[in-house]
């Protein structure tokens, strides 16, 4: 016996003392009521507790055995407040504690059945029987990628080149590319005729300029 089901495995006792207790459900629906009672109580009492002390406010000093009764008869209503809250805090406990168990009852039950289901379905399983489904599917897996590196690889041409003669091979097609440019580029004629000579004061300004130029470059 797992032990998961243990913890469910009745326990000691005639079957009329098991029959006999309240269901958590039953128990809890009880102690609802037991809340809501005292709770009603409790609203009772505080308009009494306001009653009682507008009435001692009433009397006053105008009457003072008035006045004590009514302040007396709030003290013994505040007593009872006080009781009825101590009693809600423990039921409040009592109630949560109870839910609590209520819950994790019912957790650990399906978590029995959920391992049951397991252990049912595991049974069917033989671990070889995988071990050797996992080991074919591996071995089909490599013969289809062989397969496929085989349907992608060329056929009849080989790849294995020289790259150094790739490389030659290419700097000669640039070079003959740059000398077929170089033939059809057609440079001006050389004139014929002596040209003018260029004025004196022109030729000064020229020089002049160049000379700017230079010191500016120097400075730079």
């Amino acid at each position: 016996m797992s032990k998961i089901a243990k913890l469910f495995k009745p326990s000691g006792g005639s079957s009329k003392d098991r029959k006999g207790g309240p269901s958590a459900q039953e128990a809890l629906f009880r102690l609802r009521e037991t809340e809501d009672m005292l709770t009603k109580k409790q609203e009772y009492l505080e308009k009494k507790i306001e009653q009682e002390l507008s009435t001692a406010r009433k009397h006053g000093t105008k009457n003072k055995r008035a006045a004590l009764q009514a302040l007396k008869r709030k003290k013994r209503l505040e007593k009872q407040l006080l009781q009825i809250d101590g009693t809600l805090s423990t039921i409040e406990f009592q109630r949560e504690a109870l839910e609590n168990s209520h819950t994790n009852t019912e957790v650990l039950k399906n978590m029995g059945y959920a391992a049951k289901a397991m252990k049912t379905v595991h049974q069917n399983m033989d671990l070889d029987k995988i071990d050797d489904l996992m080991q074919d599917i591996h071995e089909q897996q490599d013969v289809a990628q062989e397969i496929s590196d085989a349907i992608s690889r060329p056929v009849g041409i080989s790849e294995d080149f020289d790259e150094d003669e790739l490389l030659a091979e290419l700097e000669e097609l640039e070079q003959e590319d740059l000398n077929r440019h170089m033939a059809s580029v057609t440079l001006p004629s050389v004139p014929s005729h002596k040209l003018p000579a260029r004025p004196a004061s022109s030729r000064k300004k020229v020089e002049d300029e160049d000379d700017m130029k230079m010191l500016a470059a120097w400075a730079t």
